[in-house]
């Protein structure tokens, strides 16, 4: 019987324009009022799920790739560090790059909000569109720091380096720096073009693996959600793991089992009919 639910959002949970709505939210509250866990998987860093527009649902969120975990009740259970002196190396070798800088409380990007909305959260094509447009109907929130300092940075606890580059020589440097610190760190991108940087011990997988152990659940009591490249050690992982048909190829056959479009809610249409085909646990 599956007791938790744990999908990526862009792609996946949510709708094509990037967002909840009011189908999305009806269907993951009634599969948490059968007894379910709902977790966000994502690589972005959730911190307060009603901030992505899940209101009071009393989820759980797996975010920044797996580095910072939070309960349904806010509190963060587990924030996995990367070595800072990885990330000093970097940012010195690398002094250009707008790098946003995922910690405990905040995210600090060594940039402007304008080099930040250009670099790392701008994919190609619509998804691309739809987040320049939302960005900039959007104010800056409090979690977001710009204009930081090296010293900024390095003085807190960071989960989770994201930058993009454009340049192909920078990027083929940067690819190098990856791969000689791949005892440290990994790269688990949505995209190609993204470096999305975590402590090598930390993916998606590994990371829904620990909450289901913290709730008191095996692995064969999680299904699992996604559609891209950060997803594919979560959907390796778990033996019921499902891609969306809008997903990646990749994402496809690391799940071996292919749902319908987020377009059309499969996501919550899926974990709601799993849950009248087992029953309510309460």
């Amino acid at each position: 019987m599956i007791k938790l639910f744990a999908s990526d959002l862009d792609g996946t949970l949510f709708n094509m324009l990037h967002e909840t709505d009011g189908g999305i939210l009806r269907r993951l509250r009634r599969a948490i009022e059968a007894g379910r866990h709902v977790a966000l998987a994502s690589g972005r860093c959730v911190r307060r799920p009603a901030d992505l527009g899940f209101a009071d649902l009393p989820i759980e969120s797996v975010g920044a790739n797996g580095a910072h975990i939070v309960g349904s009740g806010g509190e963060v259970l587990r924030h996995v560090t990367i070595d800072p002196a990885v990330i000093e190396e970097l940012l010195t070798g690398f002094p250009e790059v707008c790098v946003s800088c995922v910690g405990r409380d905040h995210t600090y990007v060594r940039g402007t909000r304008e080099a930040h909305a250009a670099g790392y959260l701008m994919p190609r094509g619509l998804k691309g569109i739809v987040l320049r447009y939302r960005m900039s109907r959007s104010a800056p929130t409090d979690e977001e720091r710009f204009d930081c300092t090296d010293a900024d940075v390095l003085a807190q606890d960071v989960c989770k380096l994201n930058f993009r580059v454009s340049d192909p020589g920078e990027r083929r440097e940067l690819e190098a720096f990856v791969a000689e610190h791949a005892d440290a760190v990994v790269n688990a991108s949505f995209d190609g073009d993204l470096f999305e940087l975590t402590d090598a011990r930390v993916d998606k997988g590994e990371a829904v693996a620990w909450l289901a152990r913290e709730l008191g659940l095996g692995e064969d009591e999680v299904a699992v959600y996604g559609d891209g490249g950060n997803d594919l050690a979560m959907l390796e992982r778990f033996d019921h793991a499902y891609a969306t048909s809008n997903g990646s190829d990749a994402a496809k056959c690391a799940a071996g089992n292919v749902i319908g479009s987020c377009a059309l809610h499969a996501v919550p249409r899926h974990m709601l009919a799993t849950v009248r085909r087992e029953g309510p646990l309460r």
